[in-house]
């Protein structure tokens, strides 16, 4: 009999989809020396991928590590799903707790932007809403661009729930990093920030008009009305 891993595993590869995901390796950089080098895809839509998810929810930790480990994208993004579908369904902290761990252990299989953004806040946020958020920081200084990525894109929660300091901090810290995939996602999230608040954004934008990424600032200040953003961007 085949385990519900093999049944998955077999769910996802009769489900590819070859022009699709060879429209996806040119989309998501998988060229050599580009971000994503050496990532392959299936080409399953993601809506697609998360009904797979609700479907395997009950796999086993150990069984979602092996698809984090798989070299098909899909594979390890629908392990994100159902990490995501266990730890909201998960009663209690300490179950919550271990799935966080599980997550930060495994942070080097969340290696494309989709991935982190897909993820990181509805776990990580969302875990460390009510808790002490040094790991943040920590990530925010790692090596590894989709560690700085999670960092950021974590307090999307917050920002959902109306706290916006660590944003704000974050961004401070990620300013000078020169990928142009963490300049989009700090400008994301000071623009979610800044639809809270737009005066901390405008605080913030004013502080560090002379050093702030182009792509950064355009992202932060993409809700601005236009006479605005042109007044800005010519300061810039």
């Amino acid at each position: 009999m085949k385990s519900n891993l093999e049944i998955l595993e077999q769910r996802l590869l009769k489900t590819k989809d070859p022009a699709r995901a060879k429209i996806l390796s040119h989309f998501f950089k998988t060229g050599p020396g580009q971000y994503g080098e050496g990532d392959i895809f299936l080409g399953i839509v993601v809506g697609k991928s998360r009904s797979i998810a609700k479907e395997f929810s009950i796999l086993s930790l150990n069984d979602i590590n092996k698809l984090l480990n798989s070299s098909w994208h899909e594979f390890r993004l629908v392990a994100l799903l159902i990490l995501i579908e266990k730890y909201n369904k998960a009663d209690n902290d300490i179950t919550k707790g271990q799935i966080i761990k599980f997550y930060l252990k495994n942070l080097k299989n969340v290696n494309n932007w989709d991935l982190v953004d897909l993820s990181c806040s509805y776990l990580l946020g969302s875990y460390l809403y009510n808790k002490d958020r040094s790991i943040l920081y920590k990530l925010a200084k790692d090596k590894n661009m989709w560690s700085r990525r999670v960092a950021i894109v974590s307090t999307y929660y917050f920002i959902k729930n109306n706290d916006l300091k660590d944003t704000f901090k974050l961004a401070e810290i990620l300013l000078n990093n020169k990928e142009d995939l963490m300049h989009k996602a700090v400008g994301w999230m000071l623009r979610e920030a800044g639809k809270r608040d737009k005066i901390k954004l405008e605080k913030f934008i004013n502080k560090y008009i002379k050093t702030i990424p182009r792509t950064t600032l355009r992202y932060a200040i993409e809700k601005f009305p236009e006479a605005q953003r042109q007044k800005i961007l010519k300061i810039k």
